[in-house]
């Protein structure tokens, strides 16, 4: 299987391991030290070996950081992890902290009168840290770069650095080769009056060059870092030994194969200006190039919105991928509602199952994040992974949360579906119907060119705030196409300020959760597309739904929808069985046909 299920939480290491690091930090005479999720590229997704927060705190989510401090060392997490974090590290020496509720500079002039915090400069990027900076003008506290990471010095079983073999994206998918992508971007650098560019984005890296890889787990990224000149050339820094030859030919000779190691040496000799992302490269880039006197261009990742915003050809072959997911999915729920009642079922049970149906498809590369399967009150736990400590039984009358996702070599999926098992009471319901209202709020909306995802998020959210209810996560994350599962820059989330533009692809999943009780969440992925003319013929935006699996109509209280929100929903069945009902077996469809029935 793709998904494993050993425990990668040691909260019982935390203190000998937090004790060590104060050790260490005291003989390098720091007060604190910044410790993040993150590796040298920045990318949301890390590698083993560059999981220290992990490894210090026993926390496992996918965003967060911990300020060590000489009597406190705060673990800041936002709303998705406020019940993991307290299951996951040890709690008489670390200290959950709400962020960004919290800021991390109010957070450390609280608790530290002075004294100097060190971080490491490939860690952080310089809006980051500039940020902090500001924060602590005027206190006694004061940041220091270090060049050597003390987390690093301590971990001495730490991994070793990964090495997944890089492969060609073909250019039918890519919809577009990989010298007319560089071409392109270097006329904006010409544009811009800029040399070159920083790209230290695995995602970003291995889009321009149509190219995936096998750094990162359930993400088909290579790490490695590269310079795009104005002329188009690309010098690219990665293990040589990731590139066969058919690799290498396909990259042509005007990109120039480095020494992963020779990355930081040959920005000193680049000629300015540079365009560097603020929000995305590490500190440590900007830091090399200003002090070899090489002018810096605060900008951008080049890359960032040409990946997100996808070609005809890549929303093709997503719309083929999900699919083939789909069926497979509809499948899988089919098992679950025959298996399920019976009982002996449990969290893990159902996982292993599901992948066993997206494996059958024969085409599954690999799934894009650890399934998350949540019975009952797990599925308030908004990112929990069941392991073998924590597998829980699928209950009668309670409700099972699955959040999974697959790679295929046409697209990447991440579906959320909410199911009954029995009666889980008329509230749950009730929840759920208005959970379901908000993505369909979502999938219905059309809106004017030039809004970010900010001013979107609240429609997914009414019905909830009308019951007094509410979710700590954004409604849509970016999704790239056989890339990261999170892609940024496009979001609808309160905090997002990239307009939408055609061809992003974002889900859509608002969600409910009661701690101790029961969570709920429905996903589908959508992609923005030109909405046709209406009314005055204002230039309007709306969402083309690529996810095609049933909701479970047990839980949906129909005479709570209005009738728009029930000539959606019935429209969308009537449509997820026209697309499935020939990719899926004969007992699934006779299934498929009564789950699909007009509300």
């Amino acid at each position: 299987m793709f998904q494993t299920f050993d425990s990668h939480a040691s909260p019982d290491q935390g203190p000998p391991r937090l004790a060590a690091l104060r050790a260490r930090l005291g003989a390098m005479g720091l007060a604190g030290f910044l410790v993040p999720r993150a590796d040298v590229h920045q990318g949301e997704y890390v590698a083993a070996r560059d999981e220290r927060l992990q490894w210090l705190t026993g926390f496992t989510g996918s965003a967060g950081f911990c300020i060590v401090l000489p009597d406190v060392a705060g673990v800041f997490i936002d709303g998705r992890y406020r019940t993991q974090v307290k299951a996951q590290v040890d709690l008489s020496v670390f200290s959950p902290v709400p962020w960004p509720e919290v800021k991390p500079g109010d957070w450390v002039k609280e608790n530290l009168a002075e004294g100097v915090v060190g971080f490491d400069p490939w860690l952080h990027t310089a809006e980051e840290v500039e940020r902090l900076q500001r924060s602590l003008e005027g206190s006694g506290v004061t940041l220091l770069s270090v060049s050597e990471n003390p987390v690093d010095e301590i971990w001495l079983d730490q991994p070793e650095a990964p090495f997944g073999k890089a492969f060609v994206h073909p250019v039918e998918l890519a919809g577009e080769s990989h010298a007319d992508k560089r071409a392109r971007l270097a006329e904006g650098l010409r544009k811009a009056d800029q040399k070159a560019a920083v790209i230290t984005l695995p995602d970003s890296l291995c889009w321009l060059l149509n190219l995936r890889g096998a750094d990162v787990p359930k993400n088909p990224v290579l790490h490695g870092f590269a310079v795009l000149r104005d002329d188009g050339r690309v010098d690219l820094f990665v293990d040589p030994a990731k590139l066969d030859d058919g690799v290498r030919a396909h990259l042509g000779a005007e990109v120039t194969v480095h020494p992963a190691e020779a990355f930081a040496g040959a920005l000193t000799g680049l000629a300015g200006p540079v365009r560097v992302d603020k929000g995305t490269a590490p500190l440590a880039v900007g830091d090399i190039l200003k002090g070899a006197g090489v002018e810096v261009a605060w900008g951008d990742d080049p890359c960032r919105l040409p990946k997100a915003c996808k070609n005809a050809a890549e929303i093709a072959a997503t719309r083929e991928a999900h699919l083939r997911d789909g069926a497979a999915m509809v499948e899988f729920l089919r098992w679950l509602d025959e298996q399920a009642p019976k009982g002996g079922q449990t969290e893990i049970s159902v996982v292993q199952a599901l992948e066993g149906f997206r494996r059958a498809t024969n085409a599954l590369h690999d799934i894009s994040f650890d399934t998350i399967c949540g019975a009952g009150p797990n599925g308030a736990i908004m990112h929990y992974r069941v392991t073998e400590e924590t597998n829980r039984p699928v209950g009668q009358n309670e409700l099972l949360l699955v959040d999974s996702g697959a790679q295929y070599l046409d697209g990447t999926t991440d579906i959320t579906r909410t199911m009954a098992v029995g009666d889980p009471g008329r509230e749950a319901r009730e929840c759920y119907t208005r959970v379901l209202q908000g993505l369909i709020a979502i999938s219905r909306v059309r809106f004017p060119k030039g809004l970010p995802g900010r001013d979107i998020d609240a429609l997914a959210r009414f019905n909830l705030w009308v019951a007094g209810q509410d979710y700590d996560h954004g409604t849509g994350h970016g999704v790239g196409a056989f890339l990261s599962v999170h892609e940024g820059p496009q979001r609808i989330s309160r905090v997002s300020e990239v307009p939408l533009e055609p061809g992003m692809i974002l889900s859509n999943e608002p969600g409910y959760y009661r701690e101790g009780a029961f969570g709920i969440r429905l996903e589908n992925l959508i992609v923005v597309q030109e909405a046709p003319a209406l009314g005055d013929n204002r230039a309007q935006l709306a969402f083309e739904t690529l996810t095609f699996v049933p909701f479970d109509r047990r839980l949906i209280l129909g005479e709570e929808l209005s009738p728009g929100e029930r000539r959606w929903l019935d429209g969308y069945h009537a449509e997820v069985l026209e697309k499935l009902g020939k990719r899926v077996s004969g007992a699934t469809l006779a299934w498929l046909k009564n789950a699909c029935a007009p509300i």
